[in-house]
């Protein structure tokens, strides 16, 4: 499938959403969708499978029989399904009964059968728990199909789920069944309704714009990005995932081959949710990654508990979007927390410090760790003035990153990328401006990176090459001048030098400019004269 016949299947689809969810909230008629389109995901790669594993035993319906081959198979060899389903879930991890596979479904939507409703929850309900795959287990435990904003009684529930899924059915088989482009239909769609849910956007969503920018940082060599991309990366991990679309980006940028295993972390459910749908899709098997439904803050993922330290995991990138000045609740215990005591703790009234230092203590020697914050954590006093400096100190914080306000969905605050390094060779902070009118495309609701744009901070980044107004190396002595203080306007001047106006050239423009005036009056009165009208004065 192209690039386009993509794009145009993500908007086809959110032209459905749209239509379709009425009075509901996008933020509800979300889950639905893409739960839809997940089920149509595995089945579809389920059924590639079973046909592979068939062969020549896989069956050819009738023209007018409405089943899925797979029921047709089962019914005429009810004596080898159960072993037949132990070999698909050795093979593909998981198994689904041919009256819950997406066709199934889709066909009786097209029947208006009333049962549906009770279909579509015993097919969630097996999938969750007997398909076999530990992945699959809570999966659609967000999704409330006898839920009154589907329809008051069953009927109506039932109803609006027939159209839903027939529109949905419809709008896929205008495209091609590559299952690839489902992934991207599915993040279009996430960034779609992300655009329309406001404040509640943040929690699952970073702007593709910016994961690219993160991404590209983060699989740069660390110690001399200028040579290119790490060959490989054995472990990444985004401690605040969302629906876990930057993880993806890096995942694409190095390649299938070019990565281990990625960890994600999230504590909204829906959310969590959405991001291993999102692996799924995109092709990510379920031992190619992890994501663990849990609080960041108080560390309750064990993985990352670990107290030997040969076993405790170290990552060789981390990015991280984490919630903007997040308040939290530090214990009097957490300050002798691994991750926290070396430094101090992050001040009630915002945890973006808490969550920097949670995600750096992870990081290894020669990793890269790229985080999104906002603006104050570069300037603000206090116990975050204490944990900046200590950073800058010991040499950790390698690139200042300033973006443009209103890039977000959830808010119009304009952030920072900080890229930190264990080790990192250069002596000075590379400081980059990038959100200067120049460097941006204003929008209506959303301002927005180019590809240029785009191009440009990496390409910075990577040569560390100073530009006036926008990038400049500032050496640990002039910052420690500064008060550790990390404001980008400090050291990168953003003011434009007024032109000088010579009097003699403006006279001369001027004595130019009443000629012509004086010309072309004399020739309009010509052609007045003619008509035999009076002249203009």
């Amino acid at each position: 499938m192209t690039e386009q016949n993509q794009t145009q299947l993500g908007k086809t689809l959110w032209n459905i959403a749209d239509q379709l969810r009425g009075a509901m909230d996008a933020d509800d008629f979300r889950d639905y969708m893409l739960s839809f389109l997940f089920l149509r995901y595995l089945s579809d790669n389920y059924e590639a499978a079973v046909q592979r594993e068939l062969g020549t035993d896989y069956p050819t319906l009738e023209v007018d029989d409405r089943r899925v081959p797979l029921a047709l198979w089962y019914a005429n060899n009810p004596d080898d399904v159960v072993e037949f389903e132990k070999q698909m879930r050795r093979k593909v991890h998981y198994v689904i009964k041919p009256e819950y596979l997406w066709t199934s479904v889709a066909n009786m939507a097209r029947r208006q059968d009333g049962e549906l409703l009770n279909i579509l929850q015993a097919g969630f309900k097996y999938i969750e728990n007997d398909s076999f795959q530990s992945t699959f287990q809570g999966l659609f435990s967000e999704i409330d199909l006898a839920s009154h904003k589907l329809g008051k009684t069953y009927a109506d529930r039932n109803g609006k789920l027939c159209i839903i899924l027939q529109k949905l059915a419809e709008g896929l088989a205008e495209f091609s069944t590559d299952i690839d482009a489902l992934g991207d239909a599915y993040e279009y769609l996430i960034g779609q309704f992300a655009a329309g849910s406001g404040k509640k956007a943040g929690e699952f969503y970073t702007p593709q714009q910016i994961s690219d920018i993160l991404s590209a940082i983060v699989t740069l060599d660390s110690q001399e990005p200028a040579t290119g991309k790490k060959l490989r990366l054995e472990k990444v991990l985004d401690f605040a995932c969302g629906s876990g679309s930057l993880l993806l980006n890096v995942r694409k940028r190095m390649g299938a081959n070019g990565i281990g295993k990625i960890y994600g972390q999230e504590k909204n459910i829906t959310t969590y949710n959405l991001a291993r749908m999102n692996m799924l899709l995109h092709g990510v098997k379920d031992t190619e990654f992890e994501i663990y439904h849990g609080d960041t803050l108080t560390n309750e993922w064990d993985l990352l508990r670990e107290l030997n330290p040969a076993k405790k995991p170290y990552f060789d990138a981390i990015v991280a979007n984490p919630p903007f000045s997040y308040r939290w609740d530090p214990t009097d215990a957490m300050g002798d927390d691994v991750r926290f005591k070396n430094h101090g703790l992050a001040p009630k009234s915002a945890a973006d410090f808490a969550f920097l230092l949670h995600g750096f203590h992870f990081l290894k020697d020669e990793g890269v760790m790229a985080i999104i914050l906002p603006h104050g954590v570069l300037f603000r006093g206090g116990a975050e003035e204490r944990i900046r400096t200590k950073l800058i100190n010991d040499g950790h914080i390698d690139t200042v990153i300033g973006l443009p306000a209103n890039l977000f969905y959830s808010t119009g605050i304009p952030v920072c990328i900080l890229v930190l390094k264990k080790c990192k060779k250069p002596d000075n902070v590379l400081f980059i401006n990038a959100s200067g009118p120049e460097n941006f495309e204003k929008g209506k609701r959303q301002n927005r990176l180019t590809d240029e744009h785009i191009a440009k901070i990496i390409d910075t980044y990577r040569s560390r090459n100073e530009e006036e107004r926008y990038s400049k190396r500032v050496s640990m002595e002039r910052i420690a001048e500064e008060g550790y203080n990390l404001n980008i306007s400090r050291y990168i001047s953003t003011t434009i030098t007024d032109t000088e106006i010579k009097l003699s050239v403006v006279n001369t423009e001027l004595v130019r400019i009443e000629e012509d005036i004086k010309s072309a009056r004399d020739k309009h009165n010509a052609f007045l004269q003619e008509l035999g009208q009076p002249a203009l004065p």
